[in-house]
Order: structure tokens, then C-alpha cells, then sequence
């Protein structure tokens, strides 16, 4: 997982009295990750109890990047608190194929995961794929990065086995259900229905899944990135049964004050969304680790703002892992 990237919630939507965040005088509140993360680590403390053993993470570091290394840390700090293994593999760039391949033989290892970049180029996406689909905890072998764009939600015909996500874009998606977003009243599956949201950042790791994921829910969703801006939907009356993508004219001017929330993920110190285009009274979440927003002028438009989601990528992650023990254990062939 890149360290700047990085299902319905199980609690009803919390009222704006229920949300411990910071209130100022104009209304708009200053939503902290760590406030969701303690939500979802409610349902995941019920699925380890369950759990016949201790979980086990495997984290592979095979570059020096400081960002990966403290991402780690944050991980191996969030397993240890919540009654998770994890165990930190530093390993050579060349040594690290073989030693991914003797994890996944490992009854021992419950989830894999690998802190890319690692070469930078192409031998990346083989790596991803190296990881066996009963231990991708991130979600990014192939059939699972299929299911996700056809809005296939199981592995397996008769719904028993869950197809697993990637944990940045699952991360933002749990995030919007915390903050009610998400319509309760509509059927699962169609809870965005009438919502319109952009999201600035369309790379292969959280954008553009992150897009789909939002429109595979019923959301009309503008993906904008330096190439132009794209338009996600399932279709007038979300007729469709997964998303389509189209290109459009449309500028960042055009699309943002339409937009009830406004999702930001540009890896650049340099960028700043325009907040004078917010639509009085939007949600918006950055998941960069940049500040894509300017606070104090973010916070005289938004209803609420959400600054960063780390600690709900992770808390997602263990949630990933318990579900890939759950899929293990009903034993399905896929």
C-alpha cells in the first residue's frame, strides 16, 4: 500500500450532538479519524472475539522510504492495541518475490501486505498480484479489482464469501456512512442515490476505485485530475447494474459547487483546493497525506471537515483481515 494513499456500517448514522468533534461558531464541524476508526474498531472487536485465533498481518518494507516505515509503525501500534499479530518483514528488493510467495504457504500468516512503491515501474503491479487472494488484505489481486468495478460484491454465486476492497478507498466510503451521507432509508446497494460528489485524484491505488465504489453506490460522481474531469454514474435512476465512466468538457468550476461533498487526495504541498467553488454547506474529506485544504477557509463554507483518514485506513485494514478469516473458514472454491 502506498503510504500516501492508502458493506454497509453497522451503526446508524450519528447525529451531528453524537460526533465528538470540534465545534466553532459558524456551525462547521472538524471531524478527527480517530473519532470513526473508534466506531468501526467497535464491529471489529466483535469479529475477533469471534475468531478462533489471533489474527496474524504480515507487512513487507522492501524500500527506505520514511513515509512507508512510519505507515508501518502506525499499523504494527494499531494491531498490538487491538489484539492483532503483525510482523514487520524487511527484506531485499530482490529476496522479496520468494518471500511473499513462502507467506502465502504459511498457515500461520492470516493477511499479507506489501508498502509500495518498491521498484517504482511495472514489476509493482506483478508484486501486487504475487499475494494470494485468501491473504490480500488490501484488496488488490485481480478478481477482487474486478468485482469492485463490476459491482460484484461476493466471491461466490451463493454470497457467501465477501470480495475484499481496497482499504483507502473502503476507508473514505466508511467514512461518508459515519457522517450520514449514506441514505439508511435506500436499499443497500443504492444509498448514494441522489448525492453528488467529485473527487480530486484519479490514480490507480484510490481514486479511480474510490470513484467507482461512490457511483457503484448511486452517487453521481466527478473524477477530476490533470488530464480533464470524468463522470461516474450507474445511469439515470441508477438503472445500471455497475458504473459507467465518460469523459466530459466539464472544469472544476462547473462541478464543484453542485457538489454535496468534495473528496481530495493530491500527494503535493503545493496544492490547494479552491474553496471559494464549495457549495455552501459541503462535506469534504481529504485523504492526502498533504493538506489539500486550506483549514480556516475550508471551514467557513463546509459543514464538516474531515483533515485526514489514516487511522480509519488502518482500522479498514483490520477489518479486511477478519473478513478474509471469515471467507477461509466457509471454505468456497472461487
Amino acid at each position: 500500500m502506498s503510504s500516501t494513499d492508502q458493506k454497509p456500517a453497522s451503526e446508524a448514522p450519528k447525529s451531528p450532538s453524537d460526533i465528538q468533534a470540534q465545534e466553532l461558531p459558524h456551525q462547521c464541524q472538524l471531524v478527527r479519524a480517530n473519532k470513526i476508526a473508534a466506531a468501526l474498531m467497535e464491529e471489529i472487536k466483535k469479529g475477533l472475539a469471534e475468531a478462533e485465533r489471533k489474527p496474524l498481518l504480515v507487512g513487507f518494507l522492501a524500500n527506505d522510504d520514511p513515509a512507508a516505515r512510519m505507515y508501518a509503525k502506525w499499523t504494527a501500534k494499531t494491531c498490538e492495541k487491538n489484539g492483532f499479530g503483525y510482523e514487520l518483514r524487511e527484506v531485499n528488493k530482490e529476496d522479496l518475490e520468494d518471500a511473499i510467495l513462502e507467506a502465502n504457504e504459511d498457515d500461520k500468516v492470516d493477511g499479507i501486505l506489501i508498502y509500495f512503491p518498491v521498484f517504482g515501474t511495472r514489476h509493482d503491479s506483478y508484486l501486487q498480484q504475487l499475494t494470494a487472494l485468501h491473504k490480500d488484505v488490501e484488496g488488490l489481486s485481480h478478481k477482487y479489482i474486478f468485482n469492485m468495478y463490476q459491482n460484484i460484491r461476493h466471491l461466490d454465486d451463493n454470497k457467501l464469501q465477501k470480495s475484499i476492497l481496497p482499504c483507502t478507498p473502503l476507508a473514505v466510503v466508511k467514512i461518508l456512512e459515519y457522517l450520514g451521507v449514506y441514505n439508511q432509508v435506500l436499499p443497500y446497494g443504492n444509498r448514494l442515490f441522489g448525492k453528488t460528489i467529485t473527487v480530486v485524484n484519479r490514480s490507480e491505488i484510490v481514486g479511480r476505485p474510490l470513484a467507482a465504489l461512490l457511483a457503484n453506490d448511486g452517487a453521481t460522481v466527478y473524477s477530476v485530475d490533470l488530464d480533464g474531469i470524468q463522470l461516474y454514474t450507474r445511469g439515470e435512476g441508477i438503472r445500471l447494474r455497475q458504473h459507467r465512466a465518460v469523459d466530459t468538457d466539464l472544469t472544476l468550476a462547473d462541478v464543484a459547487p453542485k457538489s454535496d461533498v468534495v473528496i481530495t487526495g493530491v500527494p503535493s504541498a503545493n496544492y490547494k483546493f479552491p474553496t471559494e467553488l464549495l457549495k455552501d454547506g459541503a462535506i469534504c474529506v481529504n485523504f492526502s497525506s498533504e493538506k489539500n485544504f486550506d483549514e480556516e477557509a475550508v471551514m467557513k463554507r463546509a459543514s464538516i471537515y474531515v483533515p485526514a483518514i489514516g487511522m480509519v485506513t488502518i482500522a479498514v485494514l483490520l477489518r479486511n483481515i477478519l473478513r478474509l478469516m471469515e471467507n477461509r473458514k466457509k471454505g468456497v472454491e472461487v
